[in-house]
């Protein structure tokens, strides 16, 4: 996986010095380079992961500033009118390019066609809007992601030497095409498992909007109805914290292994506790420079690259796209999130953590 992750991470940079190189004046052409165009980014919100405001805006920003970009970075806080007056806005002052980040795809395609209409450019962030066509696509392999939390749980409750455990399933919002694509793919892991009898199929449901909230109340009615449950997949970081909490109020917690994603703050101190089995950690920088690097060629009207595509279940299209490899977190490694910059020892290590992060090899 590590190898995964440094080839394509030398693949972004070939690509972001073949976008420089791109605007560069050629010694034989005396033609002044085009002034790129302004390019708007709206985040869907502050609630569901912390990602968006404290990883997400900042990548984002500093990608497009290096490059003397115009840009202007709105959050929709989860608020569907809003996302589409924010998307009118950005284009009546000026946008060339759209950077979404869609709250659903019914949202989403409505924000592409209008785009469209005004022949600006459309890059889906990170989860893909079902039938809205946009241009370009960036996001890691979601199904991956899903694969390594089913198999996560799985290590997990095989530490434990669980016997015929009853496993949980708290998924992500219905709405959202990333939270299919976990599902499938750590039900891939998990379904030959309750076909064979070594695991029973527990409560298995999702929870709108990804909200922490309403995922404790779930949690909470999922626990009431089977005491028994011994292993969550609970699918991110907000979710499992909200199991852990349900937990910690029956002194469940660390007897029953939970899933996350995303390696917040939270999430690796969930883990480092002993609360959370483990995390996926996605390299939120190389997602946001890809996808800068995307909106950055298409804003100076050229053409961007990347390295595979992603198949539009709607539409049947094959989306251009830029995907980059997730990577697994347990105890053993949550050290490879700080040395990689993602959160810093001073965020993490903080009070009773500090000699948990030692005992890490945290440095």
């Amino acid at each position: 996986m590590r190898k995964g992750i440094l080839t394509l991470t030398a693949t972004l940079a070939l690509f972001g010095s073949t976008v420089a190189a791109c605007g560069s004046e050629d010694g034989g052409d005396t033609t002044a380079p085009k002034e790129a165009g302004k390019i708007g980014v709206i985040l869907p919100d502050s609630k569901s992961s912390a990602r968006w405001e404290t990883a997400d805006r900042k990548y984002l920003k500093e990608a497009f500033d290096a490059a003397g970009i115009q840009s202007d970075i709105q959050n929709a806080q989860g608020d569907k009118s809003a996302f589409q007056t924010i998307a009118d806005q950005m284009i009546t002052n000026g946008a060339t390019v759209l950077l979404i980040v869609n709250l659903d795809s019914g949202t989403g395609k409505a924000v592409i066609e209008k785009a469209k209409s005004q022949g600006v450019a459309v890059i889906d962030y990170d989860r893909l809007t079902l039938g809205g066509g946009a241009e370009y696509y960036v996001s890691f392999d979601n199904g991956a992601v899903g694969k390594l939390q089913g198999e996560g749980l799985v290590k997990c409750l095989t530490d434990q030497k669980a016997d015929k455990p009853i496993v949980a399933r708290l998924n992500g919002s219905p709405t959202d095409n990333n939270a299919t694509l976990f599902a499938q793919g750590y039900n891939g892991v998990l379904q030959p498992k309750f076909d064979s009898g070594e695991y029973v199929a527990g409560p298995d449901q999702s929870v709108p909007d990804w909200d922490n909230t309403k995922a404790g109340t779930i949690f909470e009615q999922m626990l009431t109805s089977e005491p028994k449950i011994a292993g969550v997949l609970a699918a991110n970081d907000g979710l499992g914290n909200a199991a852990i909490a349900v937990l910690k109020k029956q002194k469940l917690n660390g007897q029953v292994p939970v899933t996350g994603q995303d390696a917040t703050v939270q999430g690796l101190q969930n883990i480092l506790a002993g609360d959370q089995c483990m995390t996926v950690y996605k390299a939120i920088k190389k997602e946001a420079d890809a996808a800068a690097a995307l909106a950055i060629s298409l804003a100076k009207g050229e053409k961007g690259q990347t390295n595979g595509t992603v198949k539009d279940t709607e539409t049947g299209a094959d989306v251009p796209s830029v995907l980059l490899e997730p990577q697994a977190i347990f105890k053993d490694n949550v050290k490879d999130v700080v040395a990689d910059g993602f959160v810093t020892k001073d965020e993490l290590c903080t009070g009773d953590f500090a000699a948990k992060c030692t005992e890490a090899g945290i440095q």
